[in-house]
C-alpha cells in the first residue's frame, strides 16, 4: 500500500533533538574541533575590543566561520551566512543551537579591519599549522584553479612531432655546420620533447604557438 505525506502543522518543540548525536564520529569538522584550539585568539585580540558597548560575536567563533568559508569553498561571506542555518554540521561548530541568531555577514570584514589584515592572516596560518600537526592536512593532493584560454593557433598548424622531428634535425645540423664551433651536444640526439598533459599534446605540436595544447 502506498503511502502518502500529510500537510501537517510543524512541531513548536524538539525536546530530543542533540546537534552532538547528529554529527558522525569521522566527520572532518568534529576532528577539527576536537585537535585544533581556537581559543587563542581571545589573547591576542583583547587590546582591540572596548570594555563598553555591545557584544562582539566570540572571536574564535569568527575565526571558524572564515576556517568554513575556506574548506567548503564557498563564495562569498553573504552566502556563508545563509548557508550556517541550514547545514547542522556547520552550526554544531561553530557552537550553536537550531534557534541561534546567526550573525550579520558584515561581521567578518568587520573583524578583518579591526584585527588588521597581517594579524588576521597569521590567525589562520597558525590555525592551518593546527591542522597540520594534528594529521588533518598532509599536502599530498594539491588543487589549482585555471581556465582555458583560446591559443592565437589555428588547428592546421598542429602537426605530428614524429613527423616534424626530422626537419629539426635537418635544420640544426644546417645550422651547426655554419658554426665555427659546434656545440658538444651533436644534432644526431633527439630534440627534447616538452610534456604536455594528455596524450595527444605528447604527439603533438604547433608549429605557430608551441605552448597551445589541444583539448576537447
Amino acid at each position: 500500500m502506498m503511502g502518502f505525506q500529510s500537510d501537517q502543522q510543524p512541531k513548536l518543540f524538539y525536546p530530543s533533538i542533540n546537534l552532538e548525536q547528529r554529527i558522525p564520529d569521522q566527520h572532518v569538522l568534529r576532528r577539527i574541533r576536537s585537535q585544533v584550539d581556537f581559543d587563542f585568539i581571545y589573547d591576542e585580540v583583547r587590546d582591540r575590543y572596548g570594555i563598553k558597548g555591545n557584544i562582539s560575536v566570540p572571536p574564535p567563533a569568527i575565526l571558524k566561520m572564515m576556517l568554513l568559508l575556506v574548506l567548503y569553498n564557498v563564495r562569498s561571506e553573504r552566502e556563508l551566512m545563509n548557508t550556517i542555518p541550514l547545514r547542522l554540521d556547520w552550526l554544531w561548530f561553530l557552537g550553536y543551537d537550531l534557534d541561534s541568531e546567526i550573525p550579520n555577514h558584515s561581521v567578518l570584514s568587520k573583524a578583518r579591519a579591526r584585527w588588521g589584515v597581517e594579524a588576521f592572516r597569521c590567525f589562520f596560518e597558525r590555525i592551518v599549522w593546527q591542522c597540520m600537526q594534528a594529521g588533518l592536512v598532509d599536502g599530498t593532493k594539491l588543487f589549482v584553479d585555471s581556465s582555458l584560454i583560446e591559443a592565437d593557433a589555428s588547428n592546421n598548424s598542429v602537426v605530428s612531432r614524429a613527423a616534424f622531428e626530422p626537419y629539426l634535425l635537418k635544420g640544426c645540423r644546417e645550422l651547426e655546420a655554419r658554426l665555427e664551433e659546434p656545440q658538444e651536444a651533436s644534432c644526431d640526439e633527439e630534440p627534447p620533447v616538452t610534456p604536455k598533459s594528455g596524450a595527444a599534446n605528447k604527439r603533438h605540436v604547433s608549429t605557430t604557438d608551441p605552448d597551445a595544447s589541444v583539448v576537447r
